[in-house]
């Protein structure tokens, strides 16, 4: 086993997945707050819009979305978010992070509309009895509470995210469940392999879920 460690870039591997949970969970959330602002605005056409994103991204497999960034909108369409000189790897690493961003920012919004619900009624009417305009009630009134109730959802967005990176194998980032797959086709003891990776992804979650419900509990609004 060490000298599978050893002829392996498992640490890598590992480091690959954090950057791109932790870049997608960025992009996510930028994401994901315009697309709760949309549902939730007085504005139909805005509503209707959001909540085709939303319901059709829910429901396409993350595999598809990511296939499409690479195949369709790289090499078909030619659409590079790198320079041409790039390697290879930066586009795929870039595309990766685009189509995880694009594919977890429609459950970010459905986390923060809930956390929109729980704010109580009375709280925006009296934020527009005081002249305040739905951009003014929404970003210092409304949102600020909606997060601190979608917190508990929300980290369980970021917990999917972080399993869900294993994905982007498929499109060729060298991330865990990819160096995973080449270990076990080239080696013996492939059990021992999956025990190994399997307790990696539960070292990388296990902290976000019991921060985030702490978090969570600390943040609760009072009422």
């Amino acid at each position: 086993m060490l000298d599978i460690l050893s002829r392996y870039d498992i640490l890598g591997a590992f480091w690959m997945t954090i950057q791109l949970a932790l870049w997608s969970a960025i992009g996510a959330l930028v994401l994901g707050t315009i697309l709760a602002v949309m549902r939730v605005s007085p504005v139909a056409v805005l509503q209707k819009l959001g909540a085709l994103y939303v319901n059709v991204t829910r429901n396409t497999p993350l595999t598809l979305i990511l296939v499409f960034c690479v195949l369709g909108a790289f090499y078909i369409l030619q659409w590079r978010l790198a320079p041409a000189s790039a390697p290879l790897s930066t586009h795929t690493f870039l595309w990766a992070i685009f189509g995880l961003s694009a594919y977890h920012a429609a459950f970010v919004c459905e986390a923060l509309r809930s956390g929109v619900n729980t704010v109580p009624v009375g709280q925006a009417e009296a934020a527009r009895a005081i002249g305040l305009t739905f951009t003014q009630s929404l970003s210092q009134v409304i949102l600020p509470q909606a997060f601190r109730g979608a917190i508990a959802p929300l980290g369980s967005v970021l917990i999917a995210l972080i399993k869900n990176t294993t994905v982007a194998a498929i499109i060729g980032v060298k991330e865990a469940a990819a160096i995973m797959r080449v270990i076990i086709e080239n080696e013996t003891g492939s059990l021992i392999v999956f025990f190994i990776f399997a307790l990696g992804f539960v070292i990388l979650t296990l902290p976000v879920g019991v921060g985030f419900t702490e978090l969570s509990r600390r943040l609760a609004v009072k009422r």
